[in-house]
């Protein structure tokens, strides 16, 4: 099962790609924006899945599903067994 996750442009490389990191991580993704109808802006939110950029995002439509991701990933663990 793959995932489209929202990410943030942090720096555009070139016309078709760009370098994109999740939430507050520090570790950054290249995403190929050439399948968007306009070049997005750094800072700009975009939804990739499987390195393409689908499409844009506002800042509140990210942030709101990256809570949703982060309150999954608590409940999973959780639900963990414990050794």
């Amino acid at each position: 099962m793959c995932l489209a996750i929202p990410v943030q442009v942090v720096e555009l490389q070139g016309e078709t790609m760009a370098r994109v990191r999740v939430g507050n991580s520090q570790t950054f993704l290249t995403a190929s924006t050439m399948l968007l109808p306009e070049q997005p802006k750094i800072g700009d939110y975009l939804i990739v899945h499987a390195g393409f950029a689908m499409h844009s995002l506002t800042e509140e439509e990210a942030l709101s599903s990256l809570e949703a991701f982060r309150e999954l990933a608590e409940a999973l663990e959780n639900e963990r067994p414990r050794e």
